[in-house]
């Protein structure tokens, strides 16, 4: 009985031994594996070439847990191109400094920014609205042009061509004044304002220059374009 007891307790402390023996490195394999992970979407978050005026979301792909990674006696060290650090895809290769050891492993990033987009198919000179737009996060790498952050700044601009629902608002497709537009021209000097009548003969956004045609005298100023329906000049 005595000697079944021992080979029972033998067995159950062999059973002990081995679970530990197994666990324990896979468990400590698992962290170094997280570890490095972290590392490098930390080193991507301090050295990659970000828009200040993005939102920027960094994820760090899982390293494989089934790839061995060896002890190192020193700190991994990671490292990128100038380049991949401008990229959507970060490539970081990991290496141990006092061995021969490296891998690579990716990191994601993603820089948005709140834009305007329509909300609905439109046609060519149709009025921008709070209806027919709203504001998205929108990736960086699909921005082209100048573009608007709030929808308030473009109500009561035209489109000059046709846009589908979710599309990008940028300069190039649209007008604030649009050529043959009824327009009042406000012209200041030395602190007095003059308001004429005038026809717009070009198209224009905000802050741009257009010529302007004064509707009594039919001179042509140069004029900014300050808001939907009025232009300025300086005397």
């Amino acid at each position: 009985m005595q000697n079944n007891l021992s080979n029972s307790l033998s067995t159950a402390l062999g059973i002990g031994l081995t679970y530990f023996l197994v666990i324990f490195p896979t468990a400590a394999n698992a962290s170094v594996h997280q570890s490095i992970q972290q590392q490098a979407e930390l080193y991507v978050q301090q050295n990659a070439f970000f828009d200040d005026s993005a939102d920027v979301n960094v994820q760090a792909a899982e390293v494989d847990s089934r790839i061995h990674i060896p002890p190192c006696k020193a700190p991994f060290e990671y490292e990128s191109s100038d380049s991949s650090l401008r990229q959507s895809n970060v490539s970081v290769k990991v290496t141990c400094p006092t061995t021969s050891w490296y891998l690579f492993t990716s990191v994601q990033v993603e820089q948005t920014k709140p834009v305007v987009v329509t909300s609905e198919t439109l046609s060519p000179g149709s009025l921008l609205t709070e209806k027919n737009l709203y504001v998205a996060d929108i990736p960086v790498n699909r921005l082209r042009g100048s573009t608007y952050s709030d929808t308030v700044n473009l109500v009561g601009a035209r489109l000059k061509r046709r846009v589908r629902p979710g599309q990008i608002i940028n300069d190039g497709m649209l007008c604030f004044v649009c050529k043959g537009d009824k327009v009042t021209i406000m012209a200041v000097t030395s602190g007095l304002s003059l308001k004429v009548s005038g026809i717009a003969e070009q198209d224009g956004n905000l802050g741009d220059t257009i010529r302007v045609q004064n509707a009594s005298s039919k001179k042509t100023v140069t004029a900014t374009v300050s808001s939907t329906s009025e232009v300025s000049i300086q005397i």
